[in-house]
């Protein structure tokens, strides 16, 4: 589950949006016990148009969930998701790709399993448009 604030940076729309296409009925909201808003991450694939967009991997195993730090070192940037799902991932991609996937703190991304390695996607880009790519260990 993601909040208001963070499912509306994941969509690269602003809150009040979000909010407004909560009460016309086109986003799914959950509320927490104190009255928030909570998005689940399938809606925000949904609005997104689906994982179709990276289908072309082989990697099937994805868990999506909120960048908690990144922490590079030299050519290596080491990253810890906070899943949605109960779990927790932590991957070792170039510092390359975390500073081309702009990973920071707080913003949604997905871990994506491939063997004995994990790769990075980001979905929660800062400027609307902009492609994702992928960072792998």
């Amino acid at each position: 589950m993601l909040t208001a604030s963070e499912a509306a940076h994941a969509l690269g729309i602003s809150l009040d949006t979000l909010r407004r296409w909560d009460r016309e009925g086109r986003i799914v909201t959950e509320r927490d016990r104190a009255n928030r808003r909570l998005v689940p991450a399938a809606e925000i694939e949904r609005l997104r148009g689906g994982a179709d967009e990276l289908e072309h991997l082989s990697a099937r195993n994805r868990f999506h969930g909120i960048v908690r730090s990144v922490e590079v070192e030299g050519l290596l940037a080491q990253v810890e998701i906070d899943v949605t799902e109960p779990a927790r991932v932590v991957a070792v991609i170039t510092r390359d790709a975390a500073e081309q996937l702009g990973l920071r703190p707080g913003m949604a991304a997905t871990g994506v399993v491939k063997a004995t390695s994990v790769m990075v996607e980001g979905w929660g880009r800062s400027r609307p448009g902009e492609g994702g790519a992928v960072g792998e260990t």
